[in-house]
């Protein structure tokens, strides 16, 4: 039997991403609830949550539903383990919270790779991460998302609203979205999606790559009959060449997950239901070292493989990522030839592409010749490259892994800022990244900590990601704790096919592209939860 969702219940930009429904801008503000006392504190933040409960976009609302169009501003909130204290929400249902969440992201800064630059690596975050006490830290995160029919003055209105009905209940901003030290230090952390020169928005980021391609599909994500269809490429397989939707407890809580369990949660389970966990990351793209990587990189590998340099810089940058830079995967195209076929065969907007993007395995490629192992796209979502049937070498007989369906997240978010060909590392551009999961630990930390930061899995032993991987500069290294931390320079490593009688090339001394500038794990109630929340009538029972 199919899972029938309550939309209204589920908070928008879980079961579907924003910029996919049109919301190609974004806003998100981080609050902090005050007070003379507890007392006064739980009943400010209660206060707050109820007055803007009416404001919270729902997922049937950013959907739209009959002739209601999605709302021009979607407002979504979720709350850290702290700020669900400072609520006032009963003791029970507070220790029934997953410890990663408790705990809170900058505990698990070693598990996560957080503390590769050194032994001060928190001072590098955005003073809005750093506070003095638990008082006064991130209670409360606001998601904002601007639809194309809105503009950025209905984006600054309803912020302003927000903000004046935050006062009123001493539920402060939370400013200070650059590191520390510099001059600017906005209040609110903008995004908005990349443009070409024609002013449309794209699924770009900052280092080039189309983003947000693949994401997992779950059961009651979609209507049955579209659900199938959905699955495909995005699911889970079943051996017999077919793909499955993912049970829907793997990103909400108080349904089975692919043990065909409920796991346990915060109870009463009506607090809980339709819920989820969120981890928070400001990613700083450093763009000027990455093209110059690339650049330095491009003129060798011509070399050493006979490419013209145009196919040589395409070619390496596919490598690193599982994809070419349009989004077609290695595994549909896996020389610049191909891919110039597949984009003559499948061109852009036709109805077959899409599902090409996505629709495929590694079954046919189980030492990476056409998709390196290490690439970023393999590591974070290993399909069915894990299965043992195809370790022990009988690949027909292939029908995944749990330990891949159990490690599948939702990525949400925006990039930020801007990056033009003259831009700088110390300049502001990134991406926000919102990861949705119903276990930080087993889903977001897995991979983060196995898959980006070890080369295990990928045979490529403690060879980091070659994109968004802490990279070691080895003995270079400054710092002294990094220096013994990290290990040797870091290195990527593109296999060849051995008929071709081209050796392997490596691209040594990778320079780090990608820093963490703050962020934390969320709770990410239902509409009912913050009913609950706001009421102060969270039963424990």
């Amino acid at each position: 039997m199919s899972v029938v969702l309550d939309l209204a219940d589920i908070q928008g930009n879980i079961l579907d991403a924003y910029p996919k429904q049109g919301y190609f801008k974004g806003r998100t503000i981080l609050l902090t609830i005050g007070g003379d006392s507890e007392k006064a504190r739980a009943a400010n933040g209660r206060h707050f949550v109820t007055q803007l409960l009416p404001r919270v976009t729902s997922a049937l609302a950013s959907r739209g539903s009959g002739e209601a169009e999605p709302p021009a501003i979607a407002v979504n909130i979720a709350f850290t383990f702290y700020g669900l204290l400072m609520l006032g929400v009963p003791t029970r249902p507070l220790r029934g919270m997953p410890d990663e969440f408790i705990d809170g992201m900058a505990k698990r800064a070693r598990m996560l790779g957080d503390d590769f630059s050194g032994a001060g690596w928190q001072s590098k975050w955005d003073e809005a991460w750093q506070p003095a006490k638990p008082e006064s830290a991130v209670h409360i995160l606001l998601v904002l998302n601007q639809r194309y029919t809105a503009s950025p003055a209905d984006l600054d209105a309803v912020t302003e609203q927000i903000v004046a009905l935050g006062k009123q209940y001493h539920v402060e901003v939370r400013g200070g979205h650059n590191p520390p030290g510099h001059a600017n230090q906005p209040l609110y952390q903008d995004l908005t999606a990349l443009f070409d020169a024609q002013g449309r928005p794209t699924p770009k980021e900052h280092f080039g790559f189309s983003d947000g391609i693949s994401d997992p599909v779950f059961e009651g994500q979609y209507a049955a009959e579209q659900t199938q269809a959905a699955a495909i490429g995005q699911g889970a397989v079943d051996g017999n060449g077919n793909w499955r939707a993912l049970a829907t407890g793997e990103f909400l809580l108080g349904y089975p997950d692919e043990a065909q369990e409920i796991p346990g949660s915060a109870m009463p389970l009506a607090f809980s239901r339709n819920g989820t966990f969120l981890a928070y990351r400001k990613l700083h793209e450093n763009v000027a070292s990455w093209r110059k990587f690339i650049d330095d990189q491009t003129e060798k590998f011509a070399a050493v493989w006979g490419l013209e340099i145009d196919v040589a810089r395409e070619t390496l940058v596919a490598k690193m990522a599982g994809r070419w830079s349009d989004g077609v995967p290695l595994a549909k195209a896996k020389d610049f030839a191909a891919w110039q076929e597949f984009n003559q065969k499948y061109p852009e907007d036709s109805p077959e592409r899409e599902r090409q993007l996505v629709d495929f395995t590694y079954r046919d490629d189980p030492d990476g010749g056409k998709c390196p192992m290490t690439s970023h796209t393999r590591r974070v979502n290993t399909r069915d490259a894990l299965d043992p049937w195809i370790a022990a070498g009988q690949p027909k007989q292939a029908a995944g892994s749990v330990l891949n369906n159990r490690r599948r997240i939702l990525r949400r978010g925006l990039p930020y800022g801007s990056s033009g060909p003259d831009t700088a590392d110390k300049d502001e551009h990134g991406i926000v990244m919102l990861v949705v999961c119903s276990s930080l630990a087993r889903q977001f930390e897995f991979v983060q900590q196995q898959w980006i930061h070890y080369g295990v899995d990928a045979r490529a032993g403690n060879d980091t990601c070659p994109i968004v991987g802490n990279h070691s500069q080895g003995a270079e290294t400054e710092d002294e704790y990094a220096r013994k931390r990290n290990g040797p320079k870091a290195k990527f490593v593109v296999p060849s096919d051995p008929s071709s009688g081209k050796p392997p090339y490596i691209a040594e001394g990778l320079p780090q592209f990608v820093e963490t500038r703050g962020g934390d794990y969320f709770f990410v109630p239902s509409l009912t939860a913050l009913r609950m929340i706001g009421m102060g009538t969270v039963d424990p029972t």
